[in-house]
């Protein structure tokens, strides 16, 4: 049974601590995050700007940049460590085995070739036999299978002539065409209007069952987790504060933090208006962290012990987990509550055999 549950997980990233050394002082983006990705998994990564969500994505398909460094933990894929292949060997599996999905099309598209051309240099990269003609069958079917018509046309088009929804439509084409077995989105949907939003979330979760993928889905909007993830990992200042399933999260928010961002979002079932409540301060500094809980400073429930020291995870529910000293709180008074009862028994047994 554990051999199966092992062989269920694609990524395995434990303890990762990734750190910028600038001129300032060591910026710690990501301070010893874990969490898995199995095979037909979606998990959401959340947080506000600046949490480290897209820094621990670019440290898995190596394309952090300068002067950022992975100082600590492990990334697994499929029992490969991925901290310790060669700049040429991350360069063969980018595509082929892990694709990313960046958060401007525009931006990522080169302006001066047409969209068949970026497509086919894409899949002829990781497969140097597909002769130039099966490469654009291949593109073209890849173009219809994300929700492009007129496939020929648009071959021949440069990504300015594309709406930006046709045009993330292409981004997530080329992600796809090598048939990665993990995808990583980074905020996709943001630069969409709410329809077009709609329609890429549809396709990759139709896209992600038809090709049994692992998808790690990097966003700021509760909405769109809601809609498309099985799990989400919470970031707060480069740590993960919350973990797991998505109704969960939803449902029984173990974090302050995570609570505000429910706070802070419309509610479509809502049954009267209600306000919504933004989280009152600032992001943390991260040259100069707190010494305890990131999210003390801005928390309302903060206590003294918040502000000196990192609390431990405390588990909620199968596969649901929180750092908050709340929690650990909890975790004490239903000890002793149990302590008591248990106590209480006793007493009562001693008494009736008396």
């Amino acid at each position: 049974m554990e051999q199966e549950k092992k062989n269920d997980k694609l990524l395995e990233v434990r303890d990762l601590k990734v750190s910028f050394f600038t001129p300032a002082g060591e910026v710690k983006a990501v301070n010893g995050i874990s969490y898995d990705v199995n095979y037909d998994e979606v998990m959401g990564v959340v947080g506000e700007s600046g949490s480290g969500k897209s820094v621990e994505a670019y440290s898995i398909i190596g394309l952090l940049q300068n002067p950022g460094k992975v100082v600590g933990g492990s990334i697994t894929f499929e029992g490969q460590d991925m901290l310790s292949k060669t700049k040429d060997e991350m360069i063969a599996f980018r595509g082929k085995e892990v694709a990313m999905i960046f958060q401007n099309p525009m931006t990522c598209l080169n302006p001066v070739y047409t969209i068949g051309n970026q497509l086919v240099e894409a899949l002829k990269a990781h497969d140097k036999n597909v002769s130039k003609e099966d490469a654009e069958k291949q593109a073209m079917k890849m173009l219809e299978e994300v929700g492009i018509n007129n496939v020929e046309k648009r071959m021949k088009q440069y990504p300015h002539e594309l709406s930006g929804g046709m045009r993330q439509r292409v981004m997530i084409a080329m992600g796809l065409i090598c048939h990665p077995k993990l995808l990583i989105a980074d905020e996709p949907t943001t630069a969409l209007d709410v329809t077009i939003q709609a329609q890429i979330l549809e396709l990759m979760k139709k896209l992600q069952k038809q090709n049994h993928m692992g998808i790690i889905f990097i966003t700021h909007n509760l909405g769109v987790v809601a809609e498309i993830c099985d799990k989400v990992s919470v970031m707060y200042a480069g740590k993960m504060v919350e973990q797991g399933p998505v109704d969960d999260i939803f449902y029984n928010p173990g974090h302050p933090y995570t609570k505000g961002l429910l706070r802070s979002m419309p509610r479509v079932d809502a049954e009267s208006y209600e306000r919504l409540i933004p989280i009152e301060g600032s992001p943390v500094d991260m040259l100069n962290p707190p010494e305890g809980c990131p999210f003390a400073p801005r928390c309302e429930h903060a206590m003294k012990i918040c502000l000196q020291q990192m609390p431990p995870y405390v588990e909620m529910g199968e596969n649901h987990r929180a750092a908050c000293w709340l929690r650990v709180q909890d975790c004490l008074e239903e000890a002793k509550k149990v302590d008591t009862q248990t106590e209480n028994i006793e007493k009562t047994e001693v008494d009736n055999h008396e």
